[in-house]
């Protein structure tokens, strides 16, 4: 016998606030320009490959042997490489890494959700479903009708809720807009003032002009900076997420972490490609140039585009199909273009890719806009 209502078959002791979830995922389809879940597009350097290989030998020497638990040395490599980016002195003890950033949101959750969790939606969708997997109550914070964040709305409900957690995006997904440095040190105050965490997601900081967060940590320890290797270091396919904080809240990761939760391999990649990082960081340039690119030429088709600090442009105004964000969806897959339809009303998101792929998806889209 079976669940008609969840799918799941009776005998399945499946936690009944998880019956109704739905699994985190975007279309993975061969044959097509696929724009639709904010890659990188550019592989990586064969110089930096080359290094990797002849890491090789002495990573699979060890393999019987488990990996560093606490990745030392990559936390280490992870501080230099954010002290260059923004002038400031972080140590071993302020870095904390795991499996993509998604395992450091998990991890923080497991460690402080507690009193449950706060995000101001749309925003990055993983955020309440990690909150309600980890059994955390997670409450919705509205955004304005234009997707920006006001900050004094956010304040009071931080004060209203008083949540462990806090959650902002900046740049924010799946909209591109950013927060300036001082409207993050308003909410920084704010949940300072209830004794919770600021996590601020920054997964497309690399991509933004705007001051990194980072800068906030030395005066407010109770603000949590998450990244990601994903995006800028064209590192998807690796894994490997990390977090810049107070040294207490690393040390409170060692309690809701897995043991030896990172890889030999993925530790050793992960820094040799950080050793790289001045050359993955030109191809964020091209990729900022071509999404100034793709915003014009959208705008010049008539289509109002989203300001963007991200990889990424969220876009509206469709006349064909009626107008409908799924329709034109189904449309540009049929043309070989695979973007993102991120469940907002009349909306796509479109990856930024290679100059090659953006002129293709530009010619696609440009049919759904007579």
């Amino acid at each position: 016998m079976e669940n008609k209502n969840q799918g799941w078959p009776d005998w399945l002791p499946i936690r009944a606030d998880l019956a109704g979830l739905s699994p985190y995922g975007a279309p993975q389809i061969s044959g097509v320009v696929s724009l639709n879940t904010n890659e990188n597009p550019f592989a990586l350097p064969e110089k930096l490959v080359a290094d990797m290989l002849r890491q090789l030998p002495e990573v699979l020497g060890n393999l019987n042997r488990y990996p560093d638990r606490d990745a030392t040395e990559l936390r280490a490599a992870l501080a230099g490489y954010i002290n260059s980016q923004t002038n400031s002195n972080f140590q071993v003890e302020n870095i904390w890494a795991a499996n993509g950033s998604n395992e450091i949101l998990q991890t923080l959750m497991l460690a402080f959700g507690d009193r449950g969790v706060l995000g101001f939606v749309p925003s990055y969708s993983m955020h309440p479903l990690i909150a309600r997997v980890v059994g955390s109550k997670w409450t919705s914070g509205a955004r304005s009708a234009d997707f920006s964040l006001n900050v004094a709305d956010a304040m009071s409900k931080i004060a209203e809720i008083k949540p462990g957690l806090t959650f902002i995006t900046t740049p924010n997904n799946p909209t591109g807009t950013a927060l300036t440095i001082a409207e993050i040190e308003k909410l920084a105050v704010a949940t300072r003032n209830i004794q919770g965490l600021l996590i601020v997601d920054e997964a497309y900081a690399e991509f933004s002009d705007e001051e990194s967060a980072v800068s906030l940590v030395k005066n407010f320890p109770n603000v949590v900076v998450v990244r990601t290797m994903s995006k800028a270091f064209a590192f998807a396919g690796a894994r490997v997420g990390y977090l810049i904080g107070s040294k207490e809240i690393s040390e409170a990761m060692l309690v809701t972490r897995l043991p030896y939760h990172l890889s030999a391999m993925t530790q050793a990649i992960a820094r040799i490609a950080i050793a790289h990082s001045t050359e993955l960081l030109g191809e964020v340039t091209i990729l900022k140039a071509e999404r100034v690119r793709i915003s014009a030429a959208l705008t010049q088709l008539g289509f109002e585009v989203l300001p963007s600090s991200a990889n990424f442009l969220a876009f509206t105004g469709f006349t064909s199909h009626g107008g409908d964000a799924s329709a034109n969806w189904k449309a540009l897959l049929a043309d070989g273009v695979l973007i993102r339809d991120i469940g907002i009303p009349g909306y796509l998101r479109v990856t930024v890719g290679t100059p090659e792929e953006n002129t293709k998806f530009l010619a696609a889209v440009a049919k759904l806009k007579p």
